[in-house]
């Protein structure tokens, strides 16, 4: 991809080039859904410790009972050069579009997180200002044992590069945790299982700018009225879903995209990419025949009723992010470029 088509399409969405950072730099750590820093304070120690020995930077934490302010004020700190989130939630529904514009345009810097920080992802992306859909310090950072590698590799390129990045398919994943609440779930080992790779359909090559995130999260919006990207915009985009750990059964998964399909979305847009589904959590055990059922079912609901609204545009589903370990941080908001004669993806970190 030559560097002046990635100029043409950021200036035809007005997003901003972030700043890289480098090793020593201030970092802000907050809190926008839950406080999962006071529920888990050992994990949430152990996530932030990985902040200085694994990437070289300085934590700065923004922790204030006031979340917007915090926001803002980890956003117009100077001195900080990225904002990091703990973890998600379930309610920025609620306050993150009352947040004011222009500190966040005024002090744009790459943000970090997924799941519920999906509306606060969006809220960049109408600002013009891209972030990454992926890395919390509770669940990424403070991975058991040690950060996976693939994690870890994607998180720099986030970080310190800015180039043209191929994406690739984890040999292994775990969606099973260990409980944080019980000291052996901080000194264990998850147990990995092999990852089947992509799930590719469609032939067409597709280029556009990345956004979407967590289902529930976007449902919210939707039911909200929350401002999302207009339908022009999304002649130019390429969307991101995945489920969390609530596990959603695949009617909801239909619902869902049935309703991208009578808002007019899925006719414009480039392509679909989905993060593979998170199928166990401690209130919802499956067994592995069920999750593999579960999986399979949610593959073909999305497939089958993105293709009653567009016959053309490639389809690809079960890529490493979203709630599910390893995890590549998506650049939300930036360039994906999909070679589907070759089966490749790429994005502009």
């Amino acid at each position: 991809m030559s560097s002046n088509f990635v100029k043409n399409v950021h200036k035809l969405f007005l997003m901003i080039t972030l700043n890289k950072l480098k090793p020593g730099d201030k970092v802000a750590i907050i809190s926008p859904s839950a406080q999962a820093q006071d529920i888990w304070p050992e994990v949430y120690k152990v996530g932030v410790s990985r902040i200085k020995e694994v990437f070289g930077l300085e934590p700065v934490e923004y922790f204030t009972k006031d979340r917007a302010a915090g926001l803002i004020a980890a956003f117009t700190n100077q001195e900080i050069r990225a904002v990091i989130t703990t973890l998600g939630g379930d309610d920025q529904v609620t306050y993150v579009k009352n947040l004011p514009k222009e500190p966040f345009l005024a002090n744009p810097k790459p943000f970090f997180g997924f799941s519920d920080n999906t509306h606060l992802c969006n809220f960049l992306w109408l600002l013009g200002i891209p972030s990454f859909y992926g890395g919390a310090i509770m669940t990424q950072f403070a991975m058991q044992g040690k950060m996976d590698d693939f994690t870890v590799a994607y998180l720099k390129k986030a970080l310190f590069t800015s180039n043209e990045v191929e994406l690739t398919s984890s040999p292994k994943f775990n969606d099973i945790g260990l409980n944080w609440f019980e000291p052996e779930g901080l000194s264990g080992q998850r147990v990995y299982e092999k990852n089947p790779g992509w799930s590719w359909d469609g032939n067409q090559n597709a280029t556009g700018i990345l956004w979407g995130g967590c289902m529930e999260s976007l449902d919210e919006m939707f039911r909200h009225n929350i401002q999302i990207p207009s339908l022009k915009d999304f002649k130019e985009i390429v969307l991101l879903t995945e489920t969390s750990e609530g596990i959603p059964d695949n009617a909801y998964a239909f619902w869902f995209y049935r309703a991208l399909g009578e808002r007019g979305i899925l006719k414009n847009i480039r392509a679909v990419l989905v993060g593979r589904p998170k199928t166990w959590h401690f209130n919802k055990q499956l067994t592995t025949e069920q999750k593999t059922v579960y999986k399979d079912e949610q593959r073909k609901t999305i497939l089958e009723t993105v293709r009653r609204y567009n016959s053309d545009i490639p389809v690809i589903q079960n890529l490493d992010f979203g709630h599910t370990d390893p995890q590549i941080c998506m650049p939300y908001g930036s360039i994906a470029r999909i070679d589907s004669e070759n089966k490749k993806i790429f994005a502009q970190f």
